[in-house]
C-alpha cells in the first residue's frame, strides 16, 4: 500500500516529482492506440510516423511562437499570410536574383523579423489591439503573396527543399537503422538519465523531499522506453528516410525556447504580463518591449514555417498558409493555455498540436472525408475547451488543468514572498 501512494504522489501528482509530465502524454498515447487499432497497425509504421513529422512540424514550430502570444495576453491571425508572403519572396529571390539558397533562408528570416516590427510597434507602442494589427496584416499580407507571385507557383531550388524535404543521411556502417537517428536516440536517453539524476541531486543539496529511487528509475524506464521506440521507429523506415530535417529543427526549437520559457528573466516577464500587465509594469516589466519581442517573435517563426512548407511542396503557391493560424491557436489551447493569458507551456502546446495532428492523420488514413475531418477537429477543439472551462467554473476536476502539471518545469517557480522590482522575472505562472 505504501508503495502505491509513493506511486500516487510521486508518479501521477505529488508537489515532489516532476513525473507527472506523463500525464499529457498518456493523453496522446491513448489516441495513437485508438487509430493503431482502428488502422490495423499502420498508426505506428515508420513511414506513417516520418509522414506526420515531415507534413506537421511547421503547424508545430507556429505552435511554439503562438503559445508565447498567446500567453502574454494576445492573439495573432496572421501567421498563415506571414508564413505564405515570406515564402514567396525568398523563391522569387531564389529564381530572379540567383541567390544561394542558405542566403534565402537568412532572407526570410529577416523578412519575418521586419513584419513582427511592423506589427509589434502597432501592439506595443500605439497599443492597436493585436487582434485587429494582425487581422489587418492577414489581409495586407496575403495580397502580398498574391501580388509577388502574380498568383502563380514558384519553384525552389533542389539545396533549399532538405529543410522540407530532407531526412538525416546515411552514414557508418550498414546496421539496418540510419546510423545519425540512433545516435540522437542515445543522446536523448542518455540526457533523460542524467537530468533525472540531477534532478535527485540538486533536491538532496536544498534538503528537499526526495521520491524513492524506485520511482526515478520507473520514470526513467518510462521515458527511455518512448524515446526507444521513436528512435527504432524513425531510424527503421525506408532507404532514403529517416528523422526529417523539419523535424530536427522543431526538436532544437522546442529545447532552446523551453529553457527560455522556464530559466530566463525574459521567458518570466512574458507570464507576469499575460498574469497582470498592470502588477508586472509596476514591478519593473518593460512592457512594451515584451510585447514588441513575442509579436516579432512569431513572425520570424512563422516566416521559418513558411520556408519550410515551400521547401516541402518544392514551390511557393497562393494557397500556402492558409488556416494556419487556427491549427496553431487550437493545439496551444488544447494544450492548455489559459484565454486571457499567463498560463501554458512550449510542451504542451507540442502535445496538443501532436493530438490534432495525430487525430488527422488517423482519419485520414480511414479514409474519412475531409469535411468530416474539419466537423470533427472543431468538435474536440470546443468540448474539450469548453467541458474543462465549466469544471474549472465549477471547482471540479479539470483534464486541461491536471493535463499540464506535468509541464509546470516550464513555466517560473511560484514566488515565495512579494514581488518587488529586482525579481520581477519571478513573476508566478500557474498551469
Amino acid at each position: 500500500m505504501s508503495r502505491i501512494k509513493d506511486l500516487q504522489k510521486n508518479l501521477f501528482g505529488g508537489t515532489t516529482s516532476n513525473a507527472r509530465q506523463f500525464g499529457m502524454i498518456f493523453t496522446l498515447v491513448a489516441i495513437v492506440l485508438l487509430f493503431q487499432i482502428w488502422t490495423n497497425g499502420l498508426t505506428l509504421t515508420s513511414g506513417n510516423l516520418i509522414a506526420v513529422v515531415s507534413q506537421y512540424s511547421y503547424i508545430l514550430i507556429l505552435a511554439i511562437g503562438m503559445l508565447m502570444v498567446i500567453v502574454a495576453g494576445h492573439i495573432d491571425l496572421s501567421v498563415g499570410s506571414v508564413a505564405a508572403f515570406t515564402g514567396i519572396v525568398v523563391a522569387k529571390a531564389m529564381q530572379e536574383f540567383s541567390l544561394p539558397w542558405p542566403v534565402g533562408i537568412l532572407l526570410g528570416l529577416a523578412v519575418g523579423a521586419l513584419i513582427g516590427a511592423w506589427q509589434g510597434f502597432w501592439v506595443a507602442y500605439v497599443g492597436v489591439p493585436a487582434f485587429i494589427v494582425t487581422l489587418a496584416g492577414m489581409l495586407l499580407f496575403r495580397g502580398g503573396n498574391q501580388y509577388i507571385g502574380n498568383a502563380d507557383t514558384v519553384p525552389v531550388p533542389e539545396g533549399f527543399r532538405a529543410i522540407g524535404a530532407g531526412f538525416l543521411p546515411e552514414v557508418g556502417p550498414d546496421t539496418g537503422y540510419n546510423n545519425l537517428t540512433l545516435l540522437l536516440g542515445l543522446a536523448a536517453c542518455a540526457a533523460v538519465i542524467w537530468r533525472e539524476l540531477k534532478s535527485r541531486q540538486t533536491r538532496r543539496e536544498m534538503n528537499a523531499d526526495v521520491a524513492p529511487m524506485w520511482i526515478s528509475v520507473l520514470r526513467m524506464a518510462v521515458m527511455v522506453g518512448v524515446i526507444v521506440f521513436a528512435t527504432l521507429r524513425f531510424a527503421g523506415g525506408r532507404v532514403g528516410t529517416s528523422l526529417p530535417i523539419s523535424g530536427i529543427i522543431l526538436i532544437g526549437l522546442v529545447l532552446v525556447y523551453s529553457h527560455y520559457t522556464r530559466n530566463t528573466i525574459g521567458g518570466r516577464h512574458i507570464y507576469a504580463v499575460g498574469g497582470n500587465s498592470r502588477a508586472a509594469e509596476l514591478s519593473g516589466v518593460k512592457l512594451k518591449r515584451v510585447n514588441f519581442l513575442v509579436m516579432m517573435n512569431m513572425s520570424v517563426l512563422a516566416a521559418l514555417a513558411g520556408m519550410i512548407f515551400v521547401a516541402r511542396s518544392s514551390a511557393s503557391g497562393p494557397q500556402d498558409g492558409l488556416s494556419w493560424e487556427l491549427d496553431a491557436i487550437a493545439a496551444v489551447f488544447i494544450g492548455g493555455a489559459a484565454v486571457s493569458g499567463g498560463l501554458g507551456t512550449i510542451s504542451g502546446s507540442i502535445v496538443g498540436g501532436l493530438v490534432m495532428a495525430l487525430l488527422n492523420n488517423g482519419l485520414q488514413l480511414e479514409g474519412v472525408g475531409s469535411d468530416m475531418v474539419q466537423i470533427i477537429k472543431g468538435l474536440v477543439l470546443l468540448l474539450a475547451v469548453a467541458f474543462d472551462v465549466y469544471n474549472k467554473s465549477q471547482g471540479r476536476f479539470s483534464i486541461i488543468g491536471t493535463l499540464m502539471r506535468p509541464f509546470r518545469r516550464d513555466d517560473p517557480p511560484p514566488p515565495t514572498g512579494t514581488t518587488s522590482l529586482t525579481d520581477a522575472g519571478k513573476a508566478p505562472v500557474s498551469g
